[in-house]
């Protein structure tokens, strides 16, 4: 049994299996329905138990998919329909009845240390769907997207983010280091990644390229990563940010000082941090990305469940 909440406490050699994996199973559906199943039925009678206390699209449907053409089920759960989320409950209670029950659990939630307490008091393996500090089953599916794309290893491109610093841009920057590719951000000032995580980078004697000039940041770039400015629970000034963000919007004028054949990646939704000429465009990839986000999510369940070959 592992557990998948973190890029940073995951062996590069176990990220770079699941990706491979993904890559040979991906191969095999090319003429299979969404709800058929994978030869061999390699999670037939396994329950994963899915809780978002956030908002979800594609990380909701891609899960279920996932466990679906392994061969096994999965039940999504609501906050407001459980007795934990009213108080009635321990959440050591909870881990121990999804223990009974399941086989797997997906948390998507808005609190970093629900996800180590459930880690504690479970006897099935949690994966982190998304938290305010990392999001690592949408970036480990965005390597995957680009080295198919890219048709070579990821560390031999050289990745840009533009935007806000927030968990999917922590989760790059541990894939940056894990992978040992080149990564820049660019960002306004006083919204840089946090020092815990520089700091962590350091420790393992890697280097990020942080600019407060959106074109410093994007040239030469292989491929261009963005999210939303302003997410749904931001907490600050909504006008002031988009004030402070309103040079570092990815548009075709800024696109053209990355690389002829530089892709645009975003994991969605949308907002204008990026224009519609760059979204719709030849260089955008987002709708190969989602889907991509279904090929990964089976291999990490392969991987939680000690079944990757």
């Amino acid at each position: 049994m592992k557990n998948f909440i973190n890029l940073k406490d995951i062996p590069s050699s176990d990220l770079k299996k699941i990706i491979l994996e993904a890559r040979k199973r991906k191969k095999k559906r090319k003429n299979l329905n969404n709800l058929d199943i994978d030869k061999g039925n390699p999670l037939r009678g396994r329950l994963l138990i899915q809780m978002f206390e956030k908002t979800s699209l594609r990380t909701r449907i891609s899960f279920y998919l996932a466990i679906k053409q392994l061969g096994g089920g999965t039940l999504t759960l609501r906050p407001d329909e459980l007795h934990f989320s009213k108080g009635g409950e321990s959440l050591a209670d909870t881990a121990k009845v999804l223990s009974t029950y399941g086989d797997g659990f997906m948390l998507r939630t808005d609190n970093d240390k629900k996800l180590e307490e459930f880690k504690k008091y479970l006897k099935i393996p949690i994966i982190n769907g998304l938290s305010p500090s990392s999001h690592p089953t949408q970036v480990l599916s965005d390597v995957f997207t680009v080295e198919e794309i890219k048709k070579k290893p990821i560390s031999k491109l050289k990745i840009c983010w533009i935007g806000d610093s927030n968990n999917v841009l922590n989760s790059l920057i541990a894939a940056s280091v894990k992978f040992s590719f080149d990564l820049s951000i660019g960002c306004p000032k006083n919204y840089g990644p946090n020092k815990e995580i520089l700091n962590w980078v350091k420790k393992n004697k890697r280097k990020i390229n942080i600019f407060n000039n959106a074109k410093n940041a994007i040239t030469d770039a292989d491929v261009v990563f963005s999210d939303k400015v302003i997410s749904l629970n931001d907490k600050v000034n909504k006008y002031k940010k988009m004030r402070d963000f309103k040079n570092f919007q990815i548009n075709s004028n800024l696109m053209s000082f990355a690389k002829k054949d530089s892709i645009f990646l975003h994991c969605l939704p949308r907002g204008k941090e990026v224009s519609d000429s760059v979204f719709f465009g030849n260089k955008s990839k987002v709708w190969q990305q989602a889907l991509n986000r279904v090929h990964v999510q089976k291999s990490i369940l392969l991987y939680c469940f000690g079944k990757l070959r």
